[in-house]
């Protein structure tokens, strides 16, 4: 239940990220979810796709440098204090998140929070065992 997801390296200057979307564009490639987090030097641009494969061959392609990593996509209820509940769950397992964003889905139903954790296999079994929906790569980019 582990989604792929697209960490691009890049230098923080202005249009990086428009140059970076418009490639993925013009392959046809959806980005589901996005996060950057930056310093004064550089960003990392972590991105959830329907080509993860495509993806990577574009951007390595064009110059950008390219990992994958695997997060975890947790459903939970798009209502205030969805977040808390879960980040609650999280505290009584003793799960440590290294970072997290998320994302509303066009029912306005479920959010879908992404999770990189320390321990992700603990972390899958903690969250699902209490009553916690995992979402695959293929149903993020359904959504």
């Amino acid at each position: 239940m582990r989604v792929e997801q697209i960490a691009v390296f890049l230098e923080n200057k202005s249009g990086r990220l428009a140059e970076i979307t418009a490639k993925l564009a013009a392959e046809n490639i959806n980005i589901r979810a996005l996060t950057v987090a930056d310093t004064a030097d550089f960003g990392i641009l972590r991105l959830i796709v329907d080509d993860v494969e495509k993806a990577k061959a574009t951007l390595k392609a064009n110059g950008f440098t390219v990992g994958i990593t695997n997060v975890i996509a947790v459903e939970v209820a798009d209502k205030t204090g969805g977040l808390a509940e879960v980040l609650k769950t999280i505290e009584e397992e003793n799960l440590n998140v290294e970072y997290m964003y998320a994302f509303v889905n066009k029912s306005g139903e479920n959010a879908v929070l992404i999770f990189r954790f320390e321990e992700m296999d603990k972390a899958i079994e903690s969250l699902q065992r209490t009553g916690y929906t995992i979402l695959s790569g293929k149903e993020i980019c359904s959504l």
